[in-house]
């Protein structure tokens, strides 16, 4: 339930959202953790990504980009490794996807409609 308090010079109300947020926060899924042709690798639910990926990566549906930054260097270094294949990653987004708690198709830039 959000609160509201006025703001003291302003005399405008200012709506909290911290709790409506946390209890977002709280229902999300746990971390999910894979193995690819015995490389091991852990993906937050998409949701709980932060808001500053979309500036790094520039398009929050550019998984390659997204699990790049998300997994790191060294860990993407493993998996081109064991050979990944561009559609590997397609089989890996769609589960985390799902995972995550998404539709089919719903991208991270749109998680809250």
């Amino acid at each position: 339930m959000s609160t509201s308090s006025k703001a003291k010079n302003a005399g405008r109300e200012v709506i909290s959202l911290d709790a409506q947020v946390k209890q977002k926060r709280d229902a999300l899924p746990e971390p999910t953790t894979y193995e690819l042709f015995g490389v091991e690798f852990t993906l937050p639910p998409m949701k709980a990504i932060k808001w500053e990926l979309q500036e790094k990566v520039g398009n929050l549906n550019d998984t390659i980009g997204v699990l790049e930054e998300v997994l790191g260097k060294d860990k993407v270094r493993e998996l081109y490794g064991v050979g990944i294949e561009l559609g590997d990653l397609e089989v890996i987004a769609l589960d985390w996807q799902r995972r995550s708690g998404l539709e089919a198709g719903e991208s991270q830039a749109s998680a809250g409609s």
